[in-house]
Protein backbone atom coordinates (compact mmCIF):
# COMPACT_ATOMS: atom_id res chain seq x y z
CA UNK A 1 0.00 0.00 0.00
CA UNK A 2 1.33 3.44 -0.94
CA UNK A 3 1.89 6.00 1.79
CA UNK A 4 -0.77 8.66 2.20
CA UNK A 5 -0.12 12.08 0.73
CA UNK A 6 0.63 14.81 3.20
CA UNK A 7 -1.98 17.61 3.34
CA UNK A 8 0.71 20.26 2.87
CA UNK A 9 1.59 21.43 -0.61
CA UNK A 10 3.36 24.12 -2.61
CA UNK A 11 2.11 26.20 -5.52
CA UNK A 12 4.73 27.81 -7.75
CA UNK A 13 3.71 30.51 -10.23
CA UNK A 14 6.40 30.45 -12.92
CA UNK A 15 6.60 33.65 -14.98
CA UNK A 16 8.92 35.55 -17.27
CA UNK A 17 9.97 39.23 -16.93
CA UNK A 18 7.01 40.27 -19.11
CA UNK A 19 4.57 38.59 -16.69
CA UNK A 20 3.72 35.74 -19.02
CA UNK A 21 2.81 32.78 -16.82
CA UNK A 22 3.49 29.11 -17.48
CA UNK A 23 0.43 26.88 -17.18
CA UNK A 24 0.44 23.10 -17.48
CA UNK A 25 -2.51 20.85 -18.25
CA UNK A 26 -3.13 17.81 -16.06
CA UNK A 27 -2.88 14.53 -17.98
CA UNK A 28 -5.64 12.80 -16.03
CA UNK A 29 -7.97 15.82 -16.16
CA UNK A 30 -7.90 17.40 -19.63
CA UNK A 31 -8.88 21.04 -19.46
CA UNK A 32 -7.51 21.43 -15.90
CA UNK A 33 -4.78 24.06 -16.29
CA UNK A 34 -2.59 25.01 -13.37
CA UNK A 35 0.74 26.26 -12.15
CA UNK A 36 3.24 23.82 -10.69
CA UNK A 37 1.86 22.26 -7.53
CA UNK A 38 2.62 19.28 -5.35
CA UNK A 39 2.66 17.86 -1.86
CA UNK A 40 5.62 17.57 0.45
CA UNK A 41 7.32 14.18 0.14
CA UNK A 42 7.99 13.88 3.88
CA UNK A 43 6.86 15.84 6.98
CA UNK A 44 10.13 17.74 7.52
CA UNK A 45 10.78 18.60 3.85
CA UNK A 46 11.51 22.34 3.69
CA UNK A 47 8.85 24.19 1.69
CA UNK A 48 11.38 25.83 -0.65
CA UNK A 49 13.00 22.45 -1.32
CA UNK A 50 9.60 20.95 -2.15
CA UNK A 51 8.86 23.89 -4.46
CA UNK A 52 12.19 23.52 -6.31
CA UNK A 53 11.71 19.74 -6.55
CA UNK A 54 8.19 20.07 -7.97
CA UNK A 55 9.30 22.68 -10.53
CA UNK A 56 12.10 20.38 -11.73
CA UNK A 57 9.89 17.26 -11.77
CA UNK A 58 6.94 18.85 -13.56
CA UNK A 59 8.67 21.24 -15.99
CA UNK A 60 12.37 20.34 -16.16
CA UNK A 61 13.20 23.89 -15.04
CA UNK A 62 15.91 24.21 -12.39
CA UNK A 63 15.03 26.92 -9.86
CA UNK A 64 18.70 27.81 -9.07
CA UNK A 65 17.76 29.71 -5.92
CA UNK A 66 15.34 32.01 -7.75
CA UNK A 67 12.25 30.97 -5.81
CA UNK A 68 10.40 33.75 -4.06
CA UNK A 69 8.47 32.67 -0.95
CA UNK A 70 5.30 34.76 -0.70
CA UNK A 71 4.77 33.75 2.95
CA UNK A 72 1.18 33.06 1.95
CA UNK A 73 -0.67 29.89 2.88
CA UNK A 74 -4.08 28.95 1.52
CA UNK A 75 -6.21 26.37 3.28
CA UNK A 76 -8.80 24.64 1.15
CA UNK A 77 -10.99 21.57 1.05
CA UNK A 78 -9.51 18.65 -0.88
CA UNK A 79 -11.79 17.62 -3.75
CA UNK A 80 -13.73 14.51 -2.67
CA UNK A 81 -12.48 12.48 -5.66
CA UNK A 82 -8.87 13.05 -4.54
CA UNK A 83 -9.32 12.38 -0.79
CA UNK A 84 -8.47 8.68 -1.17
CA UNK A 85 -4.83 9.73 -1.60
CA UNK A 86 -4.73 11.07 1.97
CA UNK A 87 -5.04 9.44 5.40
CA UNK A 88 -8.59 8.69 6.51
CA UNK A 89 -10.35 11.79 7.83
CA UNK A 90 -8.07 14.27 6.05
CA UNK A 91 -10.13 16.71 4.00
CA UNK A 92 -8.17 20.00 4.12
CA UNK A 93 -4.85 20.96 2.58
CA UNK A 94 -2.53 23.89 3.30
CA UNK A 95 -0.89 25.26 0.15
CA UNK A 96 2.20 27.51 0.39
CA UNK A 97 2.69 29.96 -2.49
CA UNK A 98 5.96 30.70 -4.29
CA UNK A 99 6.89 32.34 -7.58
CA UNK A 100 9.82 31.81 -9.91
CA UNK A 101 10.95 34.25 -12.58
CA UNK A 102 12.65 32.64 -15.57
CA UNK A 103 13.99 34.09 -18.84
CA UNK A 104 11.50 34.57 -21.67
CA UNK A 105 10.91 31.41 -23.75
CA UNK A 106 12.47 29.12 -21.14
CA UNK A 107 12.16 25.55 -22.47
CA UNK A 108 9.70 23.26 -20.72
CA UNK A 109 9.98 19.48 -20.39
CA UNK A 110 6.79 18.02 -18.93
CA UNK A 111 6.44 14.99 -16.69
CA UNK A 112 4.25 13.15 -19.20
CA UNK A 113 2.49 10.99 -16.61
CA UNK A 114 1.31 14.15 -14.82
CA UNK A 115 0.84 16.73 -17.56
CA UNK A 116 -0.03 16.69 -21.22
CA UNK A 117 0.51 20.27 -22.47
CA UNK A 118 1.97 23.62 -21.48
CA UNK A 119 1.58 27.24 -22.54
CA UNK A 120 2.86 30.69 -21.67
CA UNK A 121 0.02 33.21 -21.25
CA UNK A 122 -0.25 36.86 -20.17
CA UNK A 123 -1.00 36.81 -16.44
CA UNK A 124 -4.67 37.82 -16.73
CA UNK A 125 -5.37 35.08 -19.30
CA UNK A 126 -3.48 32.56 -17.19
CA UNK A 127 -5.53 33.44 -14.10
CA UNK A 128 -8.76 33.03 -16.06
CA UNK A 129 -7.68 29.62 -17.38
CA UNK A 130 -6.82 28.05 -13.98
CA UNK A 131 -9.27 25.51 -12.56
CA UNK A 132 -8.09 26.22 -9.00
CA UNK A 133 -9.36 29.38 -7.33
CA UNK A 134 -6.25 29.71 -5.15
CA UNK A 135 -4.02 29.35 -8.22
CA UNK A 136 -5.99 32.03 -10.10
CA UNK A 137 -5.81 34.36 -7.08
CA UNK A 138 -2.05 33.88 -6.81
CA UNK A 139 -1.57 34.76 -10.48
CA UNK A 140 -3.80 37.83 -10.07
CA UNK A 141 -1.49 38.98 -7.24
CA UNK A 142 1.66 38.55 -9.33
CA UNK A 143 2.18 42.19 -10.50
CA UNK A 144 1.59 43.53 -6.98
CA UNK A 145 3.79 40.90 -5.33
CA UNK A 146 6.60 41.73 -7.74
CA UNK A 147 5.91 45.48 -7.45
CA UNK A 148 5.81 45.58 -11.21
CA UNK A 149 3.48 47.19 -13.68
CA UNK A 150 2.05 45.21 -16.52
CA UNK A 151 4.07 45.70 -19.72
CA UNK A 152 2.55 48.24 -22.11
Amino acid sequence: MAASKLPVSVLVVIHDPGLRVLLIERAAQPGFWQSVTGSLDFPDEPLAAAAAREVAEETGIVADGGLRDWHLANEYEIYPHWRHRYAPGVWKNVEHVFSLEVPEATPVRLAEREHRAWQWLPWREAAARCFSASNAQAIEQLPRRLRRREPV
